[in-house]
């Protein structure tokens, strides 16, 4: 792995004579109490401003505030016209822009594209508060108001639509971002590294065109630099002819060489492994154009393909994608943060609440869904090895594990315990993207650094990966055992495959973490979606089902397990819905609330969703096609196999059920899915109605959740739904 600048090893900047804020100031009254004349750095989100470690500008903000940097935050401006981004005054050094902690697009639409009514990072979850592509809007909005001022984009928006993508809600492929918002540098991931630095150099007066050398950044360029070897992206996969026969690699706009180029061309390899291993750092690859990818699907699944393989930090290269006669450049993603850097950044001084303007202006009825839902949890990891094709995370985190010392975990449960009003006792949750990857690592570094697989954890387990779960549990006893904590509860996703490995693990957590339910998350039980989305088999789900409810039996605990399944996903038939549904009668299960696949950008399940190819698999003209469920019946359908009990689905199950030969299924008895009686009241006058927003805002971003209990107890089945927000994001800048 390549070494990093420690993150708090810079000189501070000389505003640090200021101190920390009690807030990061969102007004001029506030800058002037605290003696600035001027804010080096303003922040502007589509969040509400919640001074808490799980709001990424929050993170971004309290960062940059103890390198030195006087820093604001313009939260949820209006973005009708400029005047409110002038609120703080112009910034010293440069604007920082995100759409918050989930993509604009996601937060206010749903899986059918429909407006939701909420929105769980505003003040009394009122919906309006961020415009469609805040990260576009945000940044014209302030290059409007100082078009001097560089801009820097980053968070989850940004980071998924750094290249080419295609883009749900339009259903086409858009440009990158940086292009669309015309911002001058993007960061990407885990932003800590990049956003100090860039800070630091704006402040030894570099023009921001000059930073080019960043990790995990992208910016706009004429040509790629003299001396850099390209390697076509095609040597690496190999789409196939072109019909029409155009080169879409073509760096020079039709009719000669791109302005700036003609007189340092890069050596052009056609073999990537014929590439020195030296000359790694002085090497590209370089992506089909923007208009190819655009025009041709197939292009599209190869060049996400190649995004992917190109993200482990240790091996991963520079990317080049055209467009139109200027090159977006990637480099190469961030280096991990360090245990030591991670306790430094989650120690640094959060208050833990809103901003008390909210309180003022809505006295008693400002509270922030988001922010109710998190107050009491605490980020003990980053990042997900999972790789899951249809997730966010590795995406935007990266694959590797990120993890807090014990120390620094136990210091924060103190601090909640000792300062942050409300709390009971109860810890909601110790986790991050996954409860029990903490400390989780490839046993070899070396092998880490070289490693190109999507994921470690599948098709099996990888034998280089430790699955030792005793630090986590040795982590849950001490916080367990801390004076004012009853409860320390589990509230991130389990990864069951990687649980069943360490029986002591389920045992602590059935056991002592489990407040009634646990969610987990098999997806499906066919092996046809599986695959793609690169999950494990059912088996390991009922393995460790059979765990959870022997070591719950052993603590005397009635507990269930609330599983978690996508309707619609590239790969899934009806045929899998109807083995899903008889599945979930079958063991008992009814879906609360089901959300369809909600194809988020750069995902490679979108990828599969929009071209119909596997891009987890080398990607030919001839390569396997894929089924994808399209449509508003068909992915009405699929959700209403997994709401089977629910008699306003019954209608379009029985013509489904029909035409599939399957008629068997329809009747009283207990081996068939639904009746064919209807209840008055219901069915087709009810069918597709629009759910509460409040239904679809989960706590992952582009993946369905829904709450599954047994047929057990009425009241136990009742208060078990669930209900809430979706989560906050650990990542530095923002998450999907």
């Amino acid at each position: 792995m390549h070494a990093a600048k420690e993150l708090f090893s810079h000189r501070k900047f000389w505003a640090a004579r200021f101190g920390a804020a009690p807030f990061l100031p969102m007004s001029r009254a506030e800058m002037d109490a605290l003696g600035w004349d001027s804010c080096d750095i303003v922040l502007v989100t589509g969040d509400a401003y919640v001074d808490h470690p799980s709001f990424g500008m929050a993170i971004v903000g309290r960062l940059l505030e103890a390198q030195g940097f006087r820093v604001g935050i313009l939260a949820q401006p209006d973005w009708s016209s400029s005047a409110d981004f002038k609120r703080l005054g112009a910034p010293n050094l440069f604007f920082g822009i995100t759409a918050g902690n989930m993509d604009s697009m996601v937060n206010r639409y749903t899986s059918d594209r429909r407006i939701r009514s909420d929105d769980a990072y505003t003040p009394g979850g009122a919906a309006g508060a961020r415009p469609d592509r805040s990260v576009i809007v945000y940044a014209q909005r302030a290059r409007e108001a100082y078009s001097a001022v560089p801009i820097v984009i980053g968070g989850i928006e940004a980071s998924l639509r750094r290249v080419a993508h295609f883009d749900y809600w339009s259903e086409k492929v858009r440009r990158s971002v940086l292009r669309d918002a015309r911002a001058d540098l993007l960061v990407f991931g885990n932003a800590e590294r990049a956003i100090v630095e860039i800070a630091h150099r704006l402040a030894r007066r570099e023009p921001i065109g000059s930073i080019t050398d960043l990790r995990g950044t992208a910016f706009v360029r004429r040509a790629p630099p003299a001396g850099w070897i390209e390697i076509d992206s095609t040597s690496i996969d190999a789409p196939g002819p072109l019909a029409p026969h155009p080169d879409p690699y073509a760096t020079a706009a039709a009719g000669g060489a791109a302005p700036d180029q003609a007189d340092s061309a890069p050596q052009v390899v056609r073999f990537a492994r014929q590439v020195p291993n030296a000359r790694r750092d002085a090497s590209f690859i370089r992506l089909p154009s923007y208009e190819a990818v655009r025009d041709d699907p197939v292009l599209y699944a190869h060049a996400s393909r190649i995004v992917h393989i190109e993200s482990n930090p240790g091996n991963a290269r520079a990317l080049a994608q055209r467009h139109g006669d200027v090159e977006v450049w990637l480099n190469p993603p961030p280096i991990p943060l360090t245990t030591k850097e991670m306790d430094a950044l989650y120690e640094l001084p959060y208050r833990r609440v809103p901003h008390p303007c909210y309180e003022a202006a809505h006295p008693g009825a400002a509270k922030i869904p988001a922010y109710e839902m998190i107050r009491f949890s605490i980020a003990i990891q980053r990042g997900c090895f999972g790789g899951c094709s249809f997730c966010s995370i590795t995406e935007h985190e990266g694959r590797i594990i990120q993890s807090r010392s014990e120390d620094s975990v136990i210091r924060e449960i103190e601090t909640i315990r000792d300062s942050v009003p409300g709390f009971t006792g109860v810890i909601s949750d110790l986790g991050g993207p996954t409860a029990n990857m903490y400390r989780l690592a490839c046993k070899s570094r070396a092998i880490e650094s070289a490693c190109r697989k999507p994921s470690c954890v599948y098709p099996g387990i990888c034998p280089n990966l430790d699955t030792d779960h005793s630090a986590l549990i040795h982590l849950y006893r001490r916080a367990r055992e801390l004076p004012g904590v009853k409860k320390i509860l589990i509230g991130s996703g389990v990864r069951y495959d990687l649980a069943v490995k360490s029986p002591d693990y389920v045992k602590e957590l059935a056991q002592h973490h489990v407040g009634g339910y646990l969610k987990i998350a098999p997806e499906a039980i066919s092996e046809g979606p599986l695959r793609l989305m690169m999950k494990p088999g059912i088996g390991a789900f009922e393995r460790f089902k059979s765990m959870f409810d022997r070591f719950s039996r052993e603590a005397g605990k009635e507990q269930y397990l609330i599983p978690y399944f996508i309707a619609a996903h590239p790969g899934t038939t009806d045929e899998d819905m109807l083995e899903l549904a008889l599945w979930l009668k079958k063991n008992g299960f009814r879906a609360d609330q089901v959300q369809a696949f909600l194809p988020g950008p750069m995902a490679s399940a979108t990828a599969m969703y929009h071209s119909g190819r596997n891009p987890l698999r080398a990607i030919t003209r001839e390569s396997e096609r894929i089924h994808v469920p399209k449509g508003i019946r068909v992915r009405r359908l699929h959700k209403a196999f997994l709401r089977y009990h629910d008699a306003n689905n019954w209608p379009i199950l029985r013509e489904a059920l029909k035409k599939m030969g399957r008629a068997d299924l329809i009747g009283p008895g207990r081996q068939q899915l639904i009746p064919a009686w209807q209840p008055a009241g219901t069915g087709d006058d009810h069918e597709g109605r629009r759910r509460p927003a409040a239904a679809m805002a989960r706590a992952k971003p582009f993946r369905t959740q829904h709450t599954g209990l047994p047929d057990a107890p009425k009241a136990k089945r009742a208060s078990g739904q669930v209900r809430g927000a979706p989560r906050a994001t650990k990542a530095g800048g923002g998450k999907g």
